[in-house]
Order: C-alpha cells, then sequence, then structure tokens
C-alpha cells in the first residue's frame, strides 16, 4: 500500500495525464508546492514500488498498478467532494477538508460514504430533507448565542 505522501504524487500523477496527457517532474513539482529534486526522489520510489516506471532523464508513465491506484485515489477524492457538498459544506472550505481527511478514512468508510451519497441522489428530496434540517439547527444555534 502507498504511504499517504505517495498517494498524493500518485493521485497528482493521474490527474495530470488524464488532462493534459502527460505529467513532468516541473508539473507535480508545481502542483504539490515542492521542489523538483523532492518530486524526483518521490519519483524513484514509486518506481521501486512498481507505481511509475522512470527512466532517468527521460521521464515517468504510469504502470498498469500505477493507473489502477490513481484513478481510485481520483475516484475517492471526487467522491469525498461530493459527498461534503451535499452535506452543505461551505464550497471555499470543500477542497481542503477533502485534503485533509482523505487519507485518514478506511476503504470500507469510502465504501459506506459512496452508499450515502448514492442514498440522497436517489432522491432530491432526501437532500431537501437535509437542508431544512441544516437551517433549522442553523437558526436554533443563532439563537443560543444571542
Amino acid at each position: 500500500m502507498p504511504t499517504p505522501t505517495m498517494e498524493d504524487y500518485i493521485e497528482q500523477i493521474y490527474s495530470l495525464i488524464s488532462t493534459k496527457g502527460y505529467a513532468r517532474v516541473t508539473d507535480l513539482a508545481e502542483a504539490l508546492l515542492v521542489h523538483p529534486s523532492t518530486v524526483t526522489k518521490m519519483i524513484q520510489k514509486l518506481d521501486k514500488e512498481n507505481f511509475v516506471h522512470y527512466e532517468k532523464y527521460r521521464g515517468f508513465i504510469l504502470t498498469d498498478k500505477g493507473k489502477k491506484v490513481g484513478k481510485r485515489l481520483v475516484d475517492r477524492h471526487d467522491l469525498l467532494e461530493e459527498f461534503l457538498e451535499i452535506i452543505g459544506v461551505d464550497e471555499e472550505l470543500i477542497y481542503d477538508d477533502v485534503e485533509g481527511i482523505e487519507h485518514h478514512l478506511s476503504w470500507n468508510a469510502i465504501d459506506r460514504i459512496t452508499d450515502l451519497v448514492e442514498y440522497f441522489k436517489e432522491d432530491e428530496q432526501r437532500i431537501l430533507d437535509l437542508k431544512k434540517i441544516q437551517a433549522r439547527n442553523e437558526s436554533a444555534n443563532k439563537d443560543e448565542t444571542k
């Protein structure tokens, strides 16, 4: 299993390749806010773990294993963003909240969140009912602080 840091790199590589068709050390360094030398060291570790195929001075590509893990990580990230949106987390907080929790949830918890997202999406009324509860609770919280 990859470490949380490895997961961040694999997820970012997968996303870059999906959008640009390729990923370079400089792209990763910029996206992850680290130095290119740090990226190169991690790419070498990912190569040893068979997530990427790396050739010095030539670049790297995801292996089949890396593609599979990358897709799963991107899907996990997207799911958590959707979940937080459904439950009413402020839009400007969602990305950072997902980054803060995604490595701390088991895959079993991710599967249960998937079930919950599907539950809400199957019937729009469920989301509306949740929003009513949230509005009621926010109103009650405001009353308590007066």
